[in-house]
């Protein structure tokens, strides 16, 4: 039971590593505790060309004069927190990398370590796709995949599939072809674009069905106390039986086929209680679970200073999967629109099948990657200009977006976390604050005793934010589109296209009504993509914080320190420049239209079988018998 409460403790990891897990909050104090702080320091690496680290191409010529972080942090006499944060990251990263898998005989022994039982019937079709796709294949990358199919082990397997083969909108591979099923008139292409995803590897999928979220929300919650008694169920059935008694053949769903459809699971519909669902999620005694919803979303919320030890170090993230639990920080109750008043809802605590694009942490949905990542449109993407080489671009921050994320209006925008990005990044605002010491609706200034640096003592973030950030709404979402209530304080500016924002050095990213869809063009940017969100995708299990992208709170809260640190001085504007083009050259090996369908190749053989009558013999075992 206790490795559904506790997970792996690095320094800093990817989403899924370094985890205070939803459902680990006292045993994984407990470890917390027990952690030496030495672990947090250590000397630099050797200096080293980070382009090494991702056996990929270098970055433009007229770059590589200014690529010296590690040299530069190496001859520094101090280092800062980010400078910690930093070589850790790389550290885990390479030791990751280690374990990559070259042939089907090593996968398939690193599935068998880490997940307790054979691969899956089709494996070696599906290794044989990832090597001729010149794909990375670190068992670790695929973490996500088990932690949301695990429950679905503990229901009977018929009721699954049928669940999943009669839903309102699906992907569906019968006999080596993959179509769309449902009606997609006014609705965005999201269907067809995952239809198009699979039907690249659709001649290796068995009979199986995907059924999709259609909505930007995420839609599943269940119970705790629910969840837990599956993943025991699904941990009793670990079991790798002897080669002479497994099946290779999926018994496929030719039965499934002819019976009736079943009643839907019962929806909620109430997006002011969203929080108290969500808290049901959390385990007992950890802090949010018996914290409820706010009763007067007018009044200003506290504004939280200092963040925790449990996932900060001197106040930067170093733990991103617990920095978007909400399960451990009650206050963002009234700092995510998500928990505030989503714009729509509809709610199960029943577990079935779903697949969507992203989920909360305490969400039940099967993630697969979001449609607009498949979309080839400007929009999202910037098309196939991704900007200059750093050295050539401005020395600005830029932000546009829609106030999305929830129903704003009078009485709660100011607990909206686009809101609150927008007039922190607003020198008027702040140079106000400054003068005054008050706080502005959305946020309040930083402490003297939080962070360190000269802007902060000086009063003098305002001043540099008028310079160097350029931040606003194309759009307010107001109800009924009156927007008196915020005229104050915001207005709408012009829209600037993603190719023109790739001219600046900086791209912080904000949710909407769920996660950015901007996020994997940020990425395959030569800019640095700085990141605040409380929602989990796809790719987090192969992206690793302070490497690949700039982590953020969610209130925003070390939003300065971060852009302070990567501005102040070179050895801050080379380490913003290694983590844009580390992760830019990382994305274009990880992040690929291949990568996506490969992982949504794995994770439909797994739903196959936790779908299949036979599943508790069913899989990959000739390595084994050719042995």
């Amino acid at each position: 039971m206790l490795r559904h409460y506790v997970e792996r403790w690095p320094l800093v990891t990817g989403r899924s590593g370094f985890v205070l897990a939803r459902y680990a909050f006292i045993a994984s104090i407990l470890v917390l505790l027990g952690t030496s702080l030495s672990l947090l320091f250590f000397r630099y690496p050797a200096a080293a060309d980070p382009r090494t680290l991702f056996q990929s191409s270098p970055p433009p010529q007229d770059s590589r004069d200014d690529y010296d972080y590690f040299n530069i942090a190496n001859a520094s006499s101090t280092a800062h927190p980010i400078d910690t944060l930093i070589n850790a990251a790389r550290e885990f990263h390479d030791a990751r990398l280690l374990k990559r898998s070259e042939d089907v005989a090593s996968a398939a022994q690193r599935y068998r370590e880490r997940r307790g039982r054979h691969p899956p019937p089709g494996f070696d079709k599906w290794v044989a796709y990832a090597l001729k796709k010149d794909a990375i294949i670190v068992e670790d990358y695929f973490d996500r995949i088990y932690k949301d199919i695990a429950p679905f082990w503990a229901l009977e397997p018929k009721k699954i599939a049928l669940q999943a083969a009669k839903w309102s909108h699906l992907v569906r591979a019968r006999g080596g072809k993959v179509e769309g099923v449902g009606e997609t008139a006014g609705r965005v292409p999201w269907l067809q674009l995952w239809t198009s995803l699979v039907k690249d590897v659709e001649e290796y999928l068995p009979d199986v069905d995907m059924p999709i979220n259609y909505m930007d929300e995420s839609r599943l919650l269940v119970p705790f106390e629910d969840i837990s008694r599956y993943i025991s169920k699904e941990q009793a059935t670990r079991t790798m039986p002897p080669a002479s008694q497994v099946i290779s053949d999926y018994t496929g769903l030719a039965e499934i086929d002819k019976m009736d459809k079943p009643a839907d699971p019962k929806f909620t519909h109430a997006p002011k209680l969203y929080w108290d669902f969500l808290r049901a999620t959390c385990p007992p005694g950890s802090p949010s679970r018996d914290v409820p919803a706010m009763e007067e979303p007018a009044m200003l919320s506290q504004f939280p200073h200092g963040l925790p030890d449990t996932y900060a170090y001197k106040n930067f993230i170093k733990n991103f999967t617990a920095a978007t639990d909400a399960c451990l920080q009650p206050h963002l109750r009234s700092y995510h629109a998500s928990f505030i008043e989503p714009v729509s809802m509809s709610t199960s605590t029943e577990l079935f099948p779903l697949f969507g694009g992203s989920k909360l942490p305490q969400n039940n949905e099967i993630l697969i990657p979001g449609a607009m990542y498949i979309t080839d449109h400007e929009f999202y993407s910037g098309g196939n200009t991704h900007g200059p080489p750093w050295n050539q671009k401005k020395d600005k921050l830029i932000w546009r977006g829609v106030a999305s994320g929830g129903r704003n209006y009078v009485g709660n925008f100011h607990h909206f976390q686009r809101h609150r990005l927008v007039e922190m990044l607003n020198g008027t605002t702040v140079s106000r604050l400054e003068r005054n010491g008050a706080r502005a609706m959305t946020f309040e200034m930083p402490l003297d005793s939080e962070y360190d640096f000269p802007r902060l003592h000086e009063r003098k973030i305002g001043a540099w934010l008028k310079e160097f950030a350029d931040a606003g709404f194309v759009g307010r979402n107001c109800r009924d589109n009156k927007c008196d209530y915020v005229d104050p304080y915001f207005s709408d500016l012009e829209s600037i296209p993603m190719k023109e924002q790739y001219t600046m050095k900086f791209l912080p990213d904000a949710d909407g009504n769920s996660f950015s869809a901007r996020f994997r063009g940020f990425m395959l940017s030569t800019s640095l993509p700085l990141k605040g969100t409380v929602y989990a995708e796809w790719h987090d299990d192969r992206l690793v914080p302070w490497l690949h992208f700039a982590p953020l709170d969610n209130t925003f809260a070390d939003l300065y320190a971060v852009l302070d640190y990567f501005t102040r001085d070179r050895k801050g504007d080379a380490a913003a420049q290694m983590i844009a083009e580390a992760g830019k050259l990382w994305g274009e090996k990880v992040l690929r239209r291949e990568d996506m369908a490969l992982y949504v190749f794995r994770l439909l053989l797994e739903f196959a079988r936790v779908c299949d009558e036979a599943r508790d013999k069913l899989g990959f075992v000739e390595d084994l018998r050719i042995k």
